[in-house]
């Protein structure tokens, strides 16, 4: 019988894991690289979203782990896999041609940032663990707040000390999401300690705010599920579609006649179907002519970038009434995702709803309370080194340079409007709320649906469906969305776009019966 050829004999001996080898690490990042230049060059080529079906993705995957790895001489099998396999499957958020949603921003400094910040991997969880991430990260939020013109209340170098002596301060948290939960745990936490039982304190945010208000009430236990309206109140609004006041009262006054304790109030600046503005000081004056003062959260997840251009800042008048406040560099800010800042005016009342410290995170100056443990500003006890790719970014590109990506998208937002607006075929139902535009295909629901679905096959550009009421208090209609914010968005990734319209509508248009 003819012997087995052993494979240690034949075979280079598998690759096994040990210390961090800064070769390997350089040979496998300049291969990273390459490849990754290769897809954002041709990312205009591509169409914006993949032709796939449910478990095409899996069918390409060996459905168990290989026994030997590859090692580096494998890496181009790899990276070979990763166009042929992964790549085919994706939507391509950073393609010219995307106009959905809310556009997830990038660019070079930010991506080298995450890399840095992955070859660092730290973890920021106290001060003593990292001491540099966590006084980064303070004076990254601090620099973040002059950009936007926050009120000084929110910075930790205009308090006592910031969150150790007392005053606001920021942190920056994974999405808007987490930023209403974290309000949400504050507000409740304060409300309690104010005296109010736990299972009577209520949250109120307006019918057109994101599905993270209600998400975060289910996941703080004060709603089983998303129409459970024991304890959050969602707020009808005008006919721009922002928070009526007036309602606003109407509900917190029924709600302290039934002994309820209303603890929060979730505004929005930009909400994310047509990009209306709440009225910040309505909302306030509603509570206090009340006599209550619940935690007021501010909700410029998309927006709020805008403010960058002190132009764009006049949405946010009554902005020193809240409580809190979130922006996302990572929507329109040229900030990797994820990066949510979230600025607090009492960092000790986030901070009381949340600290709890275990011996093994006792530590000399956290306990004299001389810095800043973010620990305890979010649910995480473990953080990577976020604000890298803020310093980065702001360094690279400077105020101005922020500046000049907004503005630049507002541009072509202003050229989509009027272009809409000037065509026979289509119809404008809210003003261009800076850079998102929504429109429909005159007054028809079935043309404007069929429209969004038409554009969105051709896979050139993509856009999103969504559905709102055309007029005070009446039922949702199909509107159509468009938003610009994409990074390497411009001029003629919008000519295109305009030309995918036309010809749809001419298509829907002829084809209604």
């Amino acid at each position: 019988m003819q012997e087995k050829t052993n494979q240690a004999d034949t075979n280079p001996a598998p690759p096994t894991p040990g210390p961090l080898d800064p070769g390997l690490y350089e040979a496998l990042v300049a291969q990273v690289a390459a490849w990754g230049a290769g897809y954002l060059r041709g990312l205009p080529d591509r169409p914006v979203r993949p032709d796939a079906k449910p478990g095409d993705t899996l069918a390409r995957l060996p459905a168990r782990p290989p026994e030997s790895g590859l090692g580096e001489p494998g890496w181009g099998t790899i990276l070979a896999d990763l166009d042929r396999d992964i790549v085919p499957g994706l939507v391509h958020w950073q393609h010219p041609g995307f106009f959905a949603y809310f556009s997830c921003n990038a660019s070079a400094p930010a991506i080298a940032a995450e890399l840095a910040s992955a070859t660092l991997n730290t973890n920021g969880m106290l001060w003593a663990t990292s001491p540099a991430a966590t006084e980064l990260e303070m004076r990254m939020m601090d620099w973040c707040a002059h950009l936007f013109g926050l009120p000084e209340s929110f910075r930790f170098d205009a308090g006592a000390g910031g969150a150790a002596g007392g005053g606001g301060g920021g942190v920056i948290q994974a999405t808007a999401s987490e930023a209403t939960l974290a309000a949400l745990v504050a507000a409740r936490s304060r409300a309690v300690r104010a005296g109010a039982a736990r299972d009577r304190v209520t949250v109120y945010t307006s019918e057109q705010a994101h599905s993270s208000v209600v998400k975060a009430a289910m996941v703080a236990g004060l709603a089983d599920h998303p129409l459970d309206d024991g304890r959050v109140r969602v707020i009808g609004t005008d006919a721009a579609l922002r928070m009526d006041p007036a309602r606003l009262a109407a509900a917190v006054r029924a709600d302290l006649d039934a002994g309820l304790v209303p603890a929060l109030v979730v505004a929005t600046l930009g909400s994310t179907s047509t990009g209306a503005f709440d009225p910040l000081p309505g909302i306030h004056a509603a509570c206090e002519g009340l006599g209550v003062r619940p935690w007021l959260h501010v909700d410029a997840a998309w927006a709020g970038a805008a403010m960058v251009c002190p132009e764009h800042r006049a949405f946010a008048q009554g902005i020193e009434h809240a409580d809190s406040v979130c922006i996302n560099p990572h929507k329109w800010l040229l900030t990797n995702f994820d990066c949510d800042l979230f600025w607090v005016r009492d960092a000790r009342a986030l901070t009381g709803s949340m600290s709890i410290t275990p011996a093994y995170l006792r530590d000399e100056q956290s306990a004299a309370g001389r810095v800043v443990d973010y620990r305890d500003w979010h649910v995480p006890l473990g953080r990577r080194l976020r604000a890298l790719k803020l310093w980065f970014v702001i360094r690279h590109f400077g105020a101005e340079g922020l500046r000049a990506h907004i503005r630049g998208h507002i541009a072509l937002a202003e050229r989509i409007e009027a272009w809409l607006r000037d065509h026979p075929r289509f119809s404008v139902p809210f003003p261009r709320s800076l850079g998102l535009v929504c429109f429909r295909v005159g007054d028809d629901d079935r043309q404007t649906t069929e429209l969004v679905a038409r554009v969105n096959a051709g896979r050139r550009v993509l856009i999103t469906p969504t559905s709102v009421p055309l007029v005070a208090g009446g039922p949702p209609q199909p509107v159509g969305r468009i938003s610009v914010g994409t990074t390497t968005t411009d001029a003629r990734a919008v000519e295109l776009l305009l030309a995918e319209l036309g010809a749809a509508a001419d298509a829907v248009v002829q084809s209604a019966p």
